[in-house]
């Protein structure tokens, strides 16, 4: 089969571990037989450097008309002194995610047993977690209207708003209760209801949603509660949904219990998780300026975020399986990056990890 991939390396790391992921596409086309169209494209401040803007018009158009993105990562401090807040890198990810209607940010928490040392969590507390988080990717304080900031007698004032709608509310419901159909059945709705009228709509709509799904046990949670027992008690929880700002701040979170921001990635998809819906792929970690282009980069994250891309929005079940099954077999080979390594590992750059994983898909070690 022939599927048409968008490829956004953006800045600093982001290119290296994009590169990487790219490669083991590459080797799964070969073991089974697709055919991976692949097209590079600027993006955040590679972009601005390049035509002025974060996003071109070229960069977005690509991105419609294929099937799936992967993305690398944006921003660095070269960037940060931009007075125009709409001339950032980071506006390329909003606007990507805005104009694709990418609403559903899939973030997979499951740590690998080999590395529970590299957690500040005591192992014996992170030992069988598995958490699928839910995030909300286009309302909250990051869409909400309007956004102001002027200067009073007083001093300076800011306003962002929190806005969410009972559509977008629903929609995201529906694809964490799907979610928790093909897992255990329970979904966790983080909200902060008790102090906010957004978050009061936001859990009636998750009990309303939840009706339609009789065989799912729903439960709550107050996030200021949430940020205590991700990391105090990560397995009670299995799917977890969220808005933005909360699950852009708890995945960060929850990336301790892991060991390292380099092993998370994530999927943001315009639909329902059926296979076939349009996805934009990317590791939960920046841009990483103080080791870019050093070649130590973690790409497992990306490469797992590629392993997504396979699942969810080409419909390629068994070749996601593999991806992950020669990530597994890679770390329990003892090859580490150096965020991860540890006495007795084999301590390994950013490109032999990928061509370790790479071996491993292509001698069907899976």
């Amino acid at each position: 089969m022939s599927f048409k991939i968008a490829v956004l390396g953006g800045d600093c790391v982001g290119p290296e571990v994009t590169a990487e992921a790219q490669r083991v596409l590459v080797a799964v086309s070969k073991r089974f037989g697709h055919d991976f169209l692949f097209t590079e494209a600027p993006v955040g401040g590679a972009a601005l450097d390049a035509v002025g803007v974060p996003l071109p018009d070229e960069t977005l158009n690509l991105c419609r008309n294929s099937d799936a993105i992967l993305f690398g990562s944006i921003g660095g401090p070269r960037w940060d002194d931009n007075s125009r807040f709409d001339l950032r890198p980071g506006q390329a990810l909003l606007s990507l995610r805005e104009s694709l209607g990418l609403f559903a940010n899939l973030r997979p928490v499951k740590p690998y047993p080999l590395l529970a040392d590299k957690s500040p969590v005591r192992p014996e507390v992170v030992r069988g977690t598995d958490i699928m988080v839910v995030r909300e990717l286009t309302g909250d304080v990051y869409f909400g209207q309007p956004k102001k900031r002027w200067v009073t007698p007083e001093g300076r004032r800011a306003v962002d708003t929190m806005d969410y709608s009972e559509r977008e509310i629903a929609r995201i419901v529906r694809v964490a209760c799907e979610l928790a159909r093909q897992r255990k059945k329970r979904l966790t709705s983080v909200d902060k209801s008790n102090a906010l009228i957004t978050y009061r709509l936001w859990k009636e709509v998750v009990i309303e949603v939840c009706a339609e799904y009789p065989d799912i046990e729903l439960s709550h949670i107050l996030a200021d509660n949430f940020a205590m027992q991700i990391v105090s008690n990560p397995t009670r929880f299995d799917v977890v949904v969220t808005g933005n700002l909360f699950g852009d701040i708890f995945t960060d979170e929850a990336s301790v219990l892991a060991g390292s921001i380099g092993l998370l990635p994530s999927a943001s998809l315009a639909g329902l998780p059926t296979g076939r819906a349009l996805g934009l792929y990317e590791p939960i970690h920046g841009s990483a300026p103080d080791i870019a282009g050093k070649g130590i980069a973690n790409p497992i994250a990306a490469i797992l975020s590629a392993a997504l891309l396979l699942r969810y929005s080409l419909g390629l079940e068994k070749e996601a399986r593999a991806v992950e099954h020669a990530v597994s077999a890679t770390l329990g080979a003892g090859y580490r990056t150096a965020d991860i390594a540890s006495p007795g590992s084999t301590q390994v750059g950013t490109r032999e990890m990928a061509r370790q994983v790479i071996d491993r898909i292509s001698t069907k070690e899976d």
